[in-house]
C-alpha cells in the first residue's frame, strides 16, 4: 500500500468521524427543541402567543428537515432557534395568564369594596 492510498484511507475515517460527531449535537438539539415545543403547547402558548409558536413550530419542523438531509449544521441554528421562539412564545403565555389572574383579582377586590360599602350605608340607616 503507498502513502497516497493510506492517505487517502485516513483522510475518508477522519471525514466520516467528523460528520458523525456533528450528528449527535444536532440530534440532541432538535431533540431539546421538540421538548421545548411541547412545554410552550402546554402552557397555552399556542393560544396566547400564537406567532412565536408558528414560528416555533415551522423551524422545528425545518430542523428535522435539514437532520434528515444531514446537514447538521442548519439542522442544529434551526434548532436552536427554534427552541428560542418556543421559551419566547412559553414566557408569553405565562405573562398573559399572569396579567389575566391579576385583572380578575382586581376585580374582585373591587366587588368586595362595592358590596362592602352597601353593607355600611344600609347599617348606617
Amino acid at each position: 500500500m503507498n502513502h497516497v492510498t493510506k492517505l487517502c484511507g485516513i483522510a475518508l475515517v477522519l471525514g466520516l468521524s467528523a460528520c458523525a460527531s456533528d450528528k449527535t449535537p444536532a440530534t440532541a438539539d432538535v431533540a431539546v427543541s421538540r421538548e421545548a415545543v411541547a412545554a410552550a403547547t402546554s402552557a397555552g402558548a399556542a393560544d396566547l402567543a400564537p406567532v412565536e409558536m408558528q414560528s416555533a413550530r415551522d423551524k422545528l419542523m425545518r430542523a428535522n428537515q435539514a437532520l434528515a438531509a444531514k446537514d447538521y449544521k442548519t439542522a442544529q441554528d434551526l434548532a436552536t432557534q427554534a427552541q428560542a421562539d418556543a421559551q419566547l412564545a412559553q414566557s408569553k403565555a405565562n405573562s398573559a395568564k399572569a396579567t389575566s389572574a391579576a385583572d380578575e383579582l382586581q376585580q374582585n377586590i373591587r366587588l368586595l369594596r362595592e358590596e362592602l360599602q352597601r353593607a355600611n350605608a344600609t347599617s348606617q340607616q
